[in-house]
């Protein structure tokens, strides 16, 4: 119930007749206009303590989910056409750890308005450092600024 999550069953909602999110725990950890915003939209159904046991089908299409109520034990199938997960995203940057600064969800942590990292020669770009946005077109914008970034940094040191 992050704000990944939150935004995925949103845009679903203008797709699907209705959105069934499930929530593992008591409460969202999502920002709070997130939550009100999955909240009022009608065509979302709620279920808090709830985690997937099951896809359901037939090996070629979605028939439904089996879940479970992590609070109360029971066990149902939620007839379902489709499943979709969004439980967060985490960038592809443990090998960098020891090297490069990262945040907390191991984002690497740049310089503001560069692509400089903590080590000098070092530049990110894409998702390795967008938290945020997470698309290929500002992927491609912060590679071209890194690699702009490592022809400065090169030519310095001729």
């Amino acid at each position: 119930a992050g704000d990944s999550a939150c935004e995925e069953a949103h845009y679903l909602s203008k797709l699907c007749k209705k959105v069934t999110m499930l929530v593992r725990s008591e409460k969202f950890r999502a920002s709070r206009i997130m939550e009100d915003r999955v909240r009022k939209t009608e065509n979302i159904e709620i279920l808090m303590h709830t985690e997937t046991v099951e896809v359901l089908g037939d090996g070629q299409v979605v028939t439904g989910v089996k879940v479970v109520n992590r609070a109360s034990g029971e066990t149902r199938e939620i007839p379902a056409t489709g499943f979709f997960v969004a439980i967060g995203h985490q960038p592809n940057t443990e090998i960098f750890k020891d090297y490069i600064t990262l945040d907390g969800t191991g984002y690497v942590i740049n310089i503001p308005g560069t692509s400089k990292t903590n080590v000098a020669g070092v530049f990110v770009a894409g998702d390795a450092a967008d938290h945020v946005y997470r698309q290929a077109i500002t992927a491609a914008g912060t590679g071209c600024m890194a690699a702009l970034d490592a022809e400065r940094y090169l030519a310095s040191k001729e």
